[in-house]
């Protein structure tokens, strides 16, 4: 797009849940805007309702298109389809009808996205609950190994997971070396997409001390591939060192193997302000790592730095200007 900040759309979340209350402070802060123009897919009713619970005092602008935005942190410029009715609203608690609008918000912000209308989008806190009880869960992107990877981010420490949700038993068993050179050669890609010229990922091991036949057979044959193509890529490194390593700055991102490995070492490293990308689609698609917190909903108390990080670095990534530690 001709702008140098690029157009960020942000789906509101479940609208029983904080995310529209931590959009609201990640709002008002002004610091989406320095990285990008972003507009918000949801609810304006809402909105409203989000800005009252968040104590503040902004106004919430329904727009017919991205064109139409204000660009100012001082008001709140919202897409709204009028899918959601205020009656179906059960504050706090999982329910069909705000399972359905978030596949539907999620699929408006998706094709905005694929038309080029905005540069990236970002998925507000939903109930997977919620999606479940009306049959749409599996509209929310799949992680599947080869095909599109979680990739979470806390400061220093970036990790993409080779698999995700897979029981461990069958982790082995889905290790090769062809998914491993693949998946380096799509972070290398990416990571020049986002502003990192020459990329450093170090790959972990997934046995201990990085010892074992799958490093031996698979690992290392699909990180020799990925060198041998020009990937600056180290590896397997033994699993209870390498994410030191990368909050270190040896490496820009790691890669591993299954998901506990990588997510234990982000949320021990620091939780608050972690986010989520999601590689595969075409598109730049954040989300955050927290939940819709139906306990705290309504009260104010909502920290809402984990959506401002991820507003923030996804108009930093989609505009090639790298990560924000």
């Amino acid at each position: 797009m001709s702008e140098s900040r690029p157009l960020i759309a942000t789906m509101i979340g479940d609208p029983c849940g904080i995310g529209p209350e931590v959009i609201a402070k990640a709002w008002a802060s002004g610091e989406p805007h320095k990285y990008s123009r972003p507009v918000l897919v949801g609810s304006a009713a809402v909105m409203e309702q989000a800005v009252g619970f968040a104590g503040l005092d902004l106004p919430v602008r329904v727009i017919d298109s991205v064109d139409q935005i204000s660009d100012s942190p001082e008001v709140i410029d919202i897409l709204d389809s009028g899918k959601f009715n205020m009656d179906d609203l059960t504050l706090g608690e999982d329910n069909a009808t705000c399972g359905q609008v978030c596949a539907d918000w999620l699929k408006e912000a998706d094709e905005l996205a694929l038309s080029g209308a905005v540069d990236g989008t970002i998925m507000g806190p939903i109930s997977s609950v919620s999606m479940k009880m009306a049959g749409v869960l599996d509209q929310v992107i799949n992680i599947e190994p080869g095909i599109s990877y979680l990739f979470l981010i806390s400061g220093p420490l970036r990790v993409m997971h080779l698999t995700d949700h897979i029981p461990l038993r069958e982790t082995c068993d889905l290790i090769t070396s062809d998914l491993v050179f693949s998946a380096l050669q799509t972070m290398d890609s990416r990571l020049k997409e986002w502003g990192l010229p020459a990329p450093r990922i170090g790959v972990s091991g997934l046995n201990a001390h990085a010892f074992g036949e799958e490093e031996d057979k698979e690992i290392t044959p699909g990180v020799q591939r990925a060198q041998a193509a020009g990937i600056n890529a180290t590896g397997p490194i033994a699993p209870d060192s390498i994410f030191r390593h990368c909050i270190e700055d040896k490496y820009d991102a790691v890669l591993a193997m299954f998901h506990d490995q990588g997510h234990i070492a982000i949320k021990t490293w620091g939780f608050v302000g972690n986010c989520a990308l999601i590689v595969g689609p075409p598109y730049l698609h954040m989300s955050v790592a927290h939940g819709t917190a139906y306990d705290i909903v309504g009260t104010g108390k909502a920290n809402h730095e984990m959506m401002q990080a991820a507003m923030v670095l996804t108009g930093s990534l989609a505009a090639g200007k790298g990560f924000i530690d």
